[in-house]
């Protein structure tokens, strides 16, 4: 290499060092050193010499956060460790039993938390690789995120590399867009004569899921981190510890946070950031509460939606007064009934509000809710509008009571309440109401997403009598299709197609959209990829269900009481001769029979032949489980080199050690 071209890449270096630490100073520490002028010579004497010579090009130069690509469309990446979502606690007494909850499952030891600001923006996870940033995604189903690392490299906050080489570290944070951008940005959509965005929260989970990148630059998003997903590495202790460590690293850490020594300093730090938070320059929605303790959040754990360990204190709702023009009642799929206020449409947090929900019949009747009433209205958890309560000395006389139907208003089959139960459910187990509801829930995204089947489709199908569950579906022909409303010819064969298509689905999926009582999408999950097949979840007893951590004593009593029933069973036996799959996606047999079926393994440290993602396949395959901790209940620790303090602490409780020539001995012994 010559003298002047060595100079050149030594100047290429050196301004990406640079530009990137006057890009932490700016956009992290909101502490700039240069003037603006300043920061655009330097940047674009880098983009000259990045475009004289491109093979110089790195994937951590600055020059790669300022967009230019449309992607194709966001792929679907699998989670290290599943991203949870956060209980809520809607007032102080939550938090107290949300205090006594983590202080009974740790038998009283003393506890600290970190309060912590709940930024109102979207969820992601940033990994590294050896400081490198190489991948972000959504937080998705909890499972599986959305890949838009492209996207991620436009926010300037995200840093490209880190100040230490780390092996591999997963970070978890929160991107968001500042008030003063989603003003600007909701302008210049107005005067482009384009919709404008609800909320900041709207604006950055649009913004990010772009597939123009430089739509994302222009957007002006930032992030926080707010924790550690996975490291390769000793842990920092506490989550306070992992909070500076990560701001050392280069990340941008909200300044706002802090340590408290009980509860009563937990509540009145709420209180004071209640009253502040219209202050700051980014939406919050709440506060989240942790244990400090990383020790004592891993013997806490997790249920299947959310970790024991941590939880969301959400404001107080934005509230309303509206008019009630009318109470409706919906049947649901499972045959409950529901009544709901069709209100004089209001403005109420960003959105116009024109429909709330009543719950059950218990709930009117205790508020005294009347149609014709004025009522105060709030979104609970700032989603779902419900009414609060009405003003009975605003009547005029003209109210009217609402009386639950004694009859079916979609069948007229008598309406029934058993004791101990609040909800009112027809009687009718065909009911078309019950069907529909069943059916639009089996069609829809996360289920069996079956494009073009919504709810006015639905409803027709089933009003021909061309459809009365699931199975149906796949007996449908286009002489059936064309004659209905809105039906042509191009609209019917895609339909057709769609529903063909949908018999490749996962059992995951399909176990959602058989829509069992208490089994969501991640549970879906779980119970495909520990049985295998839908025989053998079938044949699972009560015991065999409960012995699985995340599945519980009532979700499997659903399942064992959904798959008692013969209707159910005829649905299961109709749905696979119509060759819809009834296969796991990793497993195509019983995962009792399978070798290394309920041994937990660790793997920690760098191995020669394997990736982490091939390790860890390896092992599912033959029936076992990888954990991202060690604790009591692993089986083995994988080590490779550099392995950190997995390997003392599985040396500290006894665990079984493999080197690699041990792991693969391991593999080949019980390779399928």
């Amino acid at each position: 290499m010559s003298d002047g071209t060595q100079r050149i890449k030594n100047r290429l270096e050196e301004l990406r060092r640079e530009i990137n630490q006057h890009n932490y100073q700016y956009y992290v520490l909101d502490q700039p050193t240069i003037t603006d002028d300043q920061y655009d010579r330097l940047m674009q004497e880098l983009l000259r010499l990045e475009a004289e010579n491109p093979e110089w090009v790195t994937s951590d130069s600055p020059s790669q956060r300022v967009g230019g690509q449309v992607q194709k469309g966001f792929a679907s990446v699998p989670h290290r460790i599943p991203m949870l979502s956060l209980g809520n606690a809607f007032g102080e007494q939550d938090l107290k039993e949300f205090d006594r909850r983590v202080r009974s499952g740790l038998d009283g030891e003393e506890v600290e938390y970190v309060v912590e600001l709940k930024i109102d923006g979207l969820a992601i996870s940033l990994w590294y690789e050896k400081g490198i940033f190489i991948r972000g995604t959504t937080r998705g189903d909890g499972e599986f995120g959305e890949d838009i690392t492209a996207n991620l490299r436009t926010v300037k906050a995200i840093p490209l590399r880190l100040k230490e080489d780390i092996p591999f570290l997963e970070v978890r944070g929160e991107a968001f867009m500042p008030k003063d951008s989603f003003v600007k940005l909701n302008e210049m959509r107005e005067e482009a004569g384009e919709a404008l965005f609800a909320n900041p929260r709207n604006a950055a989970a649009g913004s990010l899921r772009q597939l123009d990148t430089r739509i994302t630059a222009s957007r002006n998003l930032s992030a926080f981190m707010y924790a550690i997903g996975y490291l390769e590495g000793p842990d920092p202790g506490s989550h306070a510890r992992g909070l500076a460590w990560l701001r050392e690293l280069g990340f941008r850490v909200n300044s706002q946070h802090k340590v408290c020594e009980d509860m009563e300093e937990v509540l009145e730090y709420c209180r004071r950031w209640q009253e502040k938070r219209f202050d700051l320059p980014y939406a919050i929605d709440g506060l989240v509460i942790k244990v400090n303790s990383l020790q004592q959040q891993q013997r806490l754990g997790a249920t299947l939606k959310s970790p024991r360990w941590a939880i969301a204190y959400k404001f107080p709702a934005e509230q309303a007064v509206s008019t009630i023009r009318d109470i409706t009642v919906r049947v649901g799929r499972t045959g409950v009934l529901t009544p709901s206020a069709i209100l004089e449409p209001v403005q109420l947090a960003g959105t116009t509000v024109s429909k709330a929900t009543l719950h059950n019949e218990d709930i009117v009747r205790q508020k005294d809710i009347r149609i014709g009433d004025k009522a105060l209205i709030q979104k609970a958890g700032d989603i779902i509008p419900e009414v609060v309560r009405v003003y009975p000395e605003e009547r005029t006389g003209e109210e009217k009571p609402f009386v639950m139907p004694t009859t079916c208003p979609e069948c007229h089959a008598p309406v029934v309440r058993m004791e101990g139960e609040a909800a009112c459910r027809c009687s009718n187990r065909n009911c078309p109401a019950i069907s529909r509801e069943g059916v639009i829930h089996f069609v829809s995204r996360g289920a069996m997403d079956i494009l073009g089947l919504g709810e006015s489709i639905v409803t027709q199908l089933i009003r021909e009598g061309l459809v009365r569950d699931p199975a149906d579906l796949y007996r449908l022909q286009y002489e059936d299709l064309i004659c209905l409303e809105r039906m042509g010819a191009r609209s019917s064969q895609n339909l057709l197609e769609a529903v063909e298509a949908s018999k490749k689905n996962t059992l995951a999926q399909l176990l959602f959209g058989l829509g069992i009582r208490h089994v969501g999408d991640r549970a879906a999950k779980i119970l495909a990829r520990r049985f295998g097949s839908m025989k053998a979840l079938m044949e699972a007893t009560l015991e065999e269900l409960t012995e699985i951590p995340e599945i519980g004593v009532k979700i499997a009593g659903s399942i064992v009481d959904y798959f008692s029933k013969a209707e159910n069973l005829d649905l299961i036996q109709r749905l696979a001769a119509a060759g819809v799959n009834m296969e796991g996606e990793k497993e195509h047999r019983d995962a009792g029979e399978l070798p290394l079926s309920g041994k937990t393994f660790v793997v920690t440290g760098t191995l020669e032949g394997f990736s982490r993602q091939e390790a860890q396949k390896a092992i599912e395959e033959r029936g076992g489980k990888v954990s991202g901790s060690v604790s009591k209940k692993t089986d083995y620790v994988v080590v490779g080199e550099n392995p950190g303090s997995k390997q003392e602490k599985a040396l500290q409780l006894g665990v079984v050690l493999l080197n690699e020539a041990d792991f693969v001995a391991l593999l080949n012994r019980f390779s399928s």
